[in-house]
């Protein structure tokens, strides 16, 4: 398997599915619930390093033992998106002020769904191209 191949296919098919996200769907959403707490810009720097470091734990924690096994992909990548969103969201909710539970609730569904539906995807194309 060539790591560093599954490790940039991760990243663009998550990526994709996220900007969508961000572009089309969460603007609003945010800016409503806790526009309050957000930059006017993005640090892209911080941005670049989430994602990179999201794929690392992605190829370790679930690419890696899931290979050729879609639905345990599915399962491990699920759980790894629940995971890393909640420890973002749940301290936040444990430790800013007015950081509202639907916020919180509709990210970690996100995390999991994204994190699982992507992970189903890099498997199937690493199938693709046999990696």
């Amino acid at each position: 398997m060539n790591i560093f191949f599954t490790f940039l296919l991760s990243a663009l098919v998550f990526t994709v599915l996220d900007l969508f996200w961000l572009v089309k769907v969460a603007p609003q959403l945010y800016r409503r619930h806790i526009g309050h707490l957000m930059a006017e810009k993005v640090n892209r720097i911080g941005a670049l390093l989430f994602y990179v470091l999201y794929h690392v734990g992605l190829v370790v924690f679930v690419l890696l033992p899931a290979k050729g096994n879609i639905f345990e992909g599915w399962l491990l990548g699920s759980l790894f998106g629940l995971v890393t969103y909640a420890t973002y969201d749940l301290t936040n909710l444990a430790t800013l002020k007015a950081w509202p539970v639907k916020i919180t609730v509709i990210d970690l569904v996100w995390g999991t769904f994204l994190t699982g539906v992507s992970t189903v995807i890099t498997l199937w194309l690493m199938g693709v191209f046999g990696l």
